[in-house]
């Protein structure tokens, strides 16, 4: 062989092993960012489940007050004003 010859299989061989070097090492680092990738995911998902119990804590909360909220008015509102009236003073006039 030639020594020109010679000298392109030497770059051409010295390219392919840093072509194959940069490969591997970039195949290890895309694999360690999936596995971190998984645990922010996994996180997230627990962060996401959190909050909805939140939220259905405040849900229960409010549907609980409106209920009471309701009830007052239906049936302790009407009872008090019964009352208010009741003990309202007579004005003189003789009721029928």
């Amino acid at each position: 062989m030639n020594v020109a010859e010679w000298i392109l299989v030497a770059i051409l061989a010295v390219t392919l092993f840093i072509f194959l070097v940069v490969g591997i090492v970039l195949m290890v680092k895309i694999i360690g960012m999936t596995g971190e990738a998984k645990r922010v995911i996994i996180k997230s998902q627990d962060i996401a489940d959190n909050a909805n119990g939140v939220v259905a804590n405040v849900r229960g909360l409010t549907s609980v007050g409106g209920t009471i909220e309701m009830l007052v008015d239906k049936y302790v509102n009407p009872k008090i004003k019964e009352t208010l009236k009741e003990r309202k003073p007579n004005d003189g006039r003789k009721e029928k």
